[in-house]
């Protein structure tokens, strides 16, 4: 810790530094002190006083004004500059270049909707979402304030999104590679300060959040908050000193037996959350959220570190469990990335309760099926059925684990089937950075087409790539503007593109895709044969003398050993029921037949019950087809590249 602290205090614009007052007390590894009348609106920052001996972690650096890790508002956003790298030798004072702090009163009265599993995701990035909408005034684009205005509130809600999940909003740093490429942190998984959100985000500062919270809130929607709490900002031991570095590196971040940082994040550093005040500063963040804005719960990027300390990944780690039993956190939800590039990074299915997990098995074996691999059927089905070969133990359910084709970090949606190949150049990396293997395809022709068949097989694709996620079991998540064919020109790895490859393009919107999207959510929502909270096992169902999944071939009858090992099999048949919901109930069964192949299949259909028929209630090929009713006895062509949703019926 500091041999001792100073709180530097400035005028109303900021500009001047007024005053430096000591912080006297020293308890439990705290400096603090109290200072007379200090009113909402003042504008502080730390500096920190000690030896600067890299050689024993420490950077103690008065000549660096340091940022409050518990700031809760800053008067500007932070900019990258040499400064703030620069030895104590050379004198430099970096305030010129750093937020300050604002005293600001917060009212703790939010209240969040209340929890349950978050169903239908909706991954947003603030800025990209309404940077380039018609219907939002100018001066509030791409901000948080924008997504209370109703245009936007309507287009979410026609969807049938049960739960946004905000990109980080915490004030974030630009790396110093980008600065000096031209280029920002657009995705912001850079922060700084943890509490505070960044003033190009929210202009009004906490009050933005709190209001856009609500306004989804009235419309029945919750709110999930990105947080990045693997890492800072400062990066590399040759980044800046901002905040926990010259506050004290030794304590914040984890080192190596040499002295070096570790890296478990790729980011240059690595929190060291097993420690009590580092631990104690992210369930403090956390409950900020939650009870002055009525976040509904988080997404914890690479959460690993959340439970790690020098011994590896723990899953009753100290922090975990801090977060999962405490009163404002224990009933919230809770996802994480279950994945982080340090040892024994890869932790998917070891999370425990209340813990969601992103899952990455689903988006690739479904790409897979889709691509044209072979022998991918079984995989596909194992996900279909809610992944119980990593979920199911423990008195798990499926929706722990959230589905996905597409998330933030590599294709977009529409670029999974037009681009075999990532296309980064602009990212000023020689097309290095970003996944290699993206399990994408481009029918052809690479990128850009004005061919009518190659663009309409293309998005005959996307339709499939959808549909199939939504009759698996499990929460599901896409990403915002995937709805609407958002294209991000091939660029996998768009984290540092604030421009068109990033915002949504709104005036050239695809209103079809976001039509089929809404049915999609809407067959689910109404049939609990596609949705139900429960592993798909073969077992007999509650209440019902029937299997709760039948594998079908074409042929109507279940997949025997044969079917499951032809490699050349691209065609599903799955036959599945839902318990009674009420007595007067009967269980319900659909259908879903998933046609990767080239060519059509004729299926047979397994019997109706007595009284009842199967009526096609949906095909991704011809979305606006109408819903017949199918005859007993009648094949059905399952056309290529699709996927059909039968629901079984009583005529009555």
């Amino acid at each position: 810790m500091p041999t001792s602290s100073r709180l530097c205090l400035f005028d109303d614009t900021g500009t001047q530094e007024i005053q430096r007052l000591p912080l006297p007390g020293d308890k439990d590894g705290v400096r603090f002190g109290f200072v007379p009348d200090l009113k909402p609106g003042a504008r502080y920052g730390l500096r920190a006083h000690g030896p600067f001996d890299p050689a024993r972690n420490h950077r103690f650096d008065p000549s660096k004004l340091l940022v409050d890790p518990y700031a809760v508002r800053l008067d500007r956003p932070f900019v990258y500059h040499p400064a703030l790298v620069a030895p104590p030798g050379q004198r430099l004072d970096s305030a010129p270049w750093v937020p300050r702090a604002v005293v600001t009163d917060v009212e703790r009265d939010a209240e969040p909707l209340p929890s349950s599993p978050p169903g239908f995701i909706y991954e947003l990035h603030v800025r990209g979402f309404s940077q380039r909408h018609p219907d939002i005034p100018d001066p509030i684009r791409g901000t948080l304030k924008a997504l209370a205005e109703p245009a936007l509130l309507d287009h979410i809600q026609a969807l049938g999104v049960d739960t946004v999940e905000l990109m980080p909003s915490a004030a974030w740093i630009d790396e110093a590679h980008l600065t000096r490429l031209g280029l920002t942190n657009a995705w912001g998984y850079n922060p700084i300060t943890h509490m505070a959100l960044d003033p190009r985000l929210a202009t009004g500062g906490p009050a933005d959040m709190r209001r856009a919270v609500e306004a989804f809130h009235r419309r029945g929607i919750r709110v999930l908050l990105d947080v990045v709490f693997n890492h800072s900002g400062e990066g590399p031991v040759e980044g800046p000193t901002i905040s926990y570095r010259g506050l004290d590196n030794a304590l914040y971040y984890r080192h190596a037996e040499d002295g070096s940082l570790v890296n478990d994040t790729g980011t240059g550093n690595t929190f060291a959350c097993d420690r009590a005040p580092v631990a104690r500063l992210v369930v403090d963040a956390l409950r900020h959220f939650v009870e002055t804005m009525g976040i509904d719960g988080f997404r914890y990027d690479l959460a690993p570190i959340l439970g790690r300390d020098d011994d590896g990944f723990s899953p009753d780690a100290p922090l975990l469990k801090a977060i999962a039993s405490d009163p404002v956190l224990k009933d919230r939800i809770h996802v994480a990335e279950s994945w982080d590039i340090g040892p024994g990074g890869y932790q998917v299915g070891r999370f425990p309760a209340p813990y969601f997990e992103w899952q990455d098995r689903f988006r690739d074996d479904v790409r897979r099926f889709w691509r044209g691999h072979e022998e991918t059927v079984g995989d596909l089905a194992t996900r279909l059925a809610g992944s119980a070969d990593i979920f199911g133990g423990n008195g798990r359910k499926p929706s722990v684990g959230v589905n996905m084709i597409a998330p933030h970090d590599g294709f977009a949606l529409a670029d999974l089937t037009a681009f075999a190949e990532k296309h980064n150049e602009a990212n000023g990396e020689d097309n290095r950075d970003g996944h290699g293997e993206n399990f994408s395809w481009n029918h052809g022709i690479e990128g850009p087409s004005d061919d009518p068949d190659v663009l309409e097989a293309r998005r005959r694709d996307v339709r499939a790539l959808l549909a199939t996620l939504f009759v698996s079991r499990g929460s599901l998540m896409i990403v915002a503007g995937d709805e609407i064919g958002r294209s991000q020109n091939g660029n996998n790895n768009a984290y540092c593109q604030d421009n068109e490859t990033l915002w949504l393009d709104w005036p050239n919107a695809d209103r079809d895709l976001s039509a089929f999207v809404a049915r999609l959510a809407k067959l689910r929502r109404e049939h609990p044969a596609l949705s139900a909270d429960r592993f798909l096992t073969g077992g007999i169902v509650e209440g019902g003398a029937v299997e709760d999944v039948v594998w079908l071939s074409e042929t109507g009858a279940p997949m025997d050993e044969t079917d499951w090992r032809e490699p050349e099999r691209h065609f599903l048949g799955m036959a599945v029921y839902a318990p009674r919901r009420a007595e007067d109930e009967e269980s319900e069964r659909a259908i879903v037949y998933l046609n990767a192949g080239h060519v059509a299949v004729e299926a047979a259909l397994p019997q109706p019950r007595p009284g009842h028929r199967f009526r096609l209630f949906l095909r991704s090929d011809e979305p606006e087809a109408p819903s017949p009713a199918v005859p007993e006895g009648q094949k059905l062509a399952v056309t290529a590249r699709s996927v059909f949703v039968l629901i079984e019926e009583s005529p009555n």
